[in-house]
């Protein structure tokens, strides 16, 4: 039971970003489209389980002194891995996702993981955390870029959903606003009430 709550807790209790408010960096600059979040989020994910089971694994080896370098150090290994997978594997989301795959390494949630709950727990659980906490992260920014898709665009996953009304010249109409950077803004703002107020019913 306790690690159900392990894994489940990073889904809405314990979100990273709707409840933690934490790595808004990737989620407010790459969540134009729902393929780009859920890409963003199931790389951290990777990179959260591994850096997770290995932390744990050499916890007991790392002088105090060093432990957050090496945290560090494990954390941008398991970042050059995905950075290098997605080039040769998804090269379009790649370059879509630019810049934001290295910054891993420097993302508070990995890091905090590593130090708040692997440093300090087995290797099962931390795993179960990693995974967790991930795929919270990436449910979360698939929503948001689905979100700023489907209004800014009026697509979802590449497929046509046109929710307004055609203009004059028969063209669909879209909210531009939700897939430049004030919109990230307005979405993030209003699904984190939403999550809130699901977190409070829940609760009861």
């Amino acid at each position: 039971m306790s690690q159900w709550k392990n894994f489940s807790k990073g889904f809405f209790k314990e979100n990273a970003v709707f409840v933690l408010f934490l790595g808004l960096c990737p989620t407010l600059g790459v969540t134009t489209s729902a393929i780009n979040g859920m890409g963003m989020g199931l790389a951290t994910t990777f990179v959260l389980v591994m850096s997770n089971l290995v932390v744990s694994l050499v916890k007991s080896q790392i002088p105090d002194k060093v432990r957050i370098p090496s945290f560090i150090v494990i954390i941008a290994s398991f970042v050059t891995m995905v950075e290098l997978l997605m080039q040769a594997y998804v090269p379009a989301l790649f370059e879509q996702l630019g810049l934001f795959i290295p910054l891993i390494v420097v993302n508070c949630i990995v890091l905090g993981r590593a130090e708040a709950f692997a440093s300090k727990n087995n290797v099962f659980s931390s795993i179960i955390d990693g995974f967790g906490m991930g795929l919270g992260f990436a449910m979360a920014l698939t929503i948001l870029g689905g979100v700023r898709e489907i209004l800014g665009s009026g697509t979802i996953f590449g497929l046509n959903l046109h929710l307004f009304p055609l203009d004059a010249d028969g063209n669909p109409t879209t909210m531009i606003v939700f897939v430049l950077a004030p919109g990230a803004f307005i979405a993030l703002g209003y699904l984190i009430v939403l999550i809130n107020k699901i977190n409070k019913k829940s609760a009861k």
